[in-house]
């Protein structure tokens, strides 16, 4: 009896193992956004499924001096409201390569509505590339997972 005890406890510590190794191999969480162009840290991006899709939501303003940043360049409803909250992408759908596609990704920053493409670097699952399309221009950002806040 006692040994089938102490068989059962490696057991579940792989388990436990694998399962936390899967979720970090999701697209799904809160990841950290650095500018391409001058490598400043800006924002904590929360990427969550809602009806079987893909959303992002601005949890955090990291850039100094803009933490209470609000969309001076918006227009409509998003006029002057706070960027921290603020949706970044709607219902992304996900396609046979593991790609998250979809026709609203929004940079408040400078308030434009882009098409969007979203996937996990092959290399290393805790980069998520996140790529906007203007026509057939496209430029991509590297977001790194954030594991503790």
């Amino acid at each position: 009896m006692r040994k089938r005890k102490r068989l059962n406890t490696p057991l579940i510590i792989i388990c436990m193992l694998m399962v936390q190794a899967s979720w970090s191999q999701s697209v799904f969480g809160k990841w950290k956004t650095i500018d391409d162009r001058n490598g400043i840290e800006k924002a904590i991006v929360e990427v969550y499924k809602k009806n079987g899709m893909l959303q992002a939501r601005i949890h955090k303003i990291l850039e100094k001096g803009k933490e209470d940043a609000l969309c001076i360049k918006c227009k409509g409803e998003l006029k002057d409201k706070p960027i921290v909250g603020m949706k970044i992408m709607d219902d992304f759908k996900k396609n046979s390569k593991g790609e998250y596609k979809g026709n609203r990704l929004f940079d408040p920053e400078q308030a434009m509505t882009f098409r969007g493409k979203v996937w996990l670097d092959p290399d290393n699952k805790n980069r998520l590339k996140v790529r906007g399309y203007l026509a057939f221009l496209y430029r991509t950002q590297t977001w790194h997972r954030v594991l503790e806040e």
